[in-house]
């Protein structure tokens, strides 16, 4: 007798899409929010070094009590605080998620936002609700608080500044979330270095906040770190959840090697901070664009009058570019498209094909 997946699978799995990440070999890859810029080649020469004695035989710090002492320093984290580590940003939502799903608990988010908090709350069987943005994509604080008092939610995601749509959040409000939730609030910062604003200084100020932070922005992506910052008796707790090793050797070691050297992804992030100026204001030019304005390293716009953004997705596929078609993902990104800001050159070939698409 023959087993199938759908006899065995979740049924809630089974309907769910996976995570598409699409080819891009060959193309001019602003897709994916990545730092366009390798590191100097005296730094990498350092990193070969490290990887050429590295213990690989051995498994990694199951602590990583080196590179927490590091990034402890870079990051600012509040002292009184710990640190968590994940394979990226996306496991340590998983285990907040696994950690909170107690039977009926609810994970809440705004709408649109990052796909996962959706996802993994699908994965850990908690309960999800999302509240949708204002049209331009400014918190309805009354909906929130609304919601939550309504849910409970035992968790709470805000992406600072948010994505797909680029923008910070007013302050204030996302500080009358903190003291009306009746669970935990996790203040994701995947982009704070392109936006100079952070809740890291308000740990010691709130009970129930955590702070997410990655490397992944900053010109790491490859390594997937993760990293969560809070009050050591939510720590300690969501600790019991992280697998054995989950952050491995290599990663450890050029992490904290490049963290000494934080002055080059500061450079790097202030020159893509330049470019997300410049590029903003000559997509703004173009006829046929709605652009909104960004603190992160991407920009969301949106496609006008006879254009549709499938059509000029798959136009500038055609011509090299590979981008983030989000239309259809939710009504408030009807014919919007979001571009990673690259290099000059990079940014310089997605606006010249962008305008021959429009005009397609």
């Amino acid at each position: 007798m023959s087993i199938s997946p759908d006899q065995v699978i979740r049924p809630e799995i089974l309907a769910l899409s996976g995570y598409h990440v699409p080819h891009a070999v060959g193309m001019v890859k602003l897709d994916a929010m990545e730092n366009p810029y390798p590191l100097p080649l005296e730094l990498r020469e350092e990193i070969a070094r490290l990887a050429a004695d590295a213990p690989l035989n051995r498994y990694p710090d199951a602590g990583a009590v080196a590179l927490k002492a590091t990034l402890r320093e870079a990051l600012s984290v509040p002292a009184g605080m710990d640190i968590m580590l994940g394979n990226g940003s996306d496991e340590i939502i998983q285990i907040i998620a696994l950690a909170c799903a107690k039977p009926g608990a609810v994970l809440m988010s705004v709408e649109p936002a990052f796909v996962m908090f959706r996802m993994i709350a699908t994965f850990a069987r908690i309960d999800y609700r999302g509240v949708p943005l204002n049209t331009d994509f400014s918190l309805d604080l009354d909906a929130v608080l609304e919601s939550m008092a309504r849910h409970q939610p035992a968790v709470i995601f805000i992406a600072y500044p948010n994505n797909p749509t680029g923008n910070l959040f007013d302050t204030g409000a996302i500080s009358r979330i903190i003291k009306a939730a009746p669970g935990l609030v996790v203040v994701d910062e995947a982009y704070h270095a392109f936006a100079g604003a952070s809740f890291m200084d308000k740990l010691t100020q709130y009970p129930n906040l955590l702070v997410m932070r990655t490397l992944s922005k900053l010109g790491l992506a490859g390594l997937r770190l993760g990293i969560l910052a809070g009050r050591p008796e939510w720590v300690a707790q969501l600790e019991k959840l992280r697998l054995p090793y989950n952050v491995g050797i290599a990663t450890q070691l050029i992490a904290e090697k490049v963290l000494q050297h934080s002055e080059v992804l500061l450079q790097q992030a202030a020159a893509i901070k330049r470019e997300r100026t410049a590029m903003g204001e000559r997509l703004a030019a173009l006829e046929g664009t709605e652009v909104f304005s960004s603190d992160a390293n991407f920009i969301l716009f949106r496609v006008t009058h006879q254009h549709e953004a499938g059509q000029v997705f798959q136009q500038l596929k055609k011509r090299g570019i590979l981008i983030k078609n989000l239309d259809g993902s939710h009504p408030l990104l009807r014919n919007c498209l979001r571009v990673t800001v690259g290099t000059p050159d990079e940014n310089n070939q997605f606006l010249m094909a962008l305008q021959a698409s429009l005009k397609t």
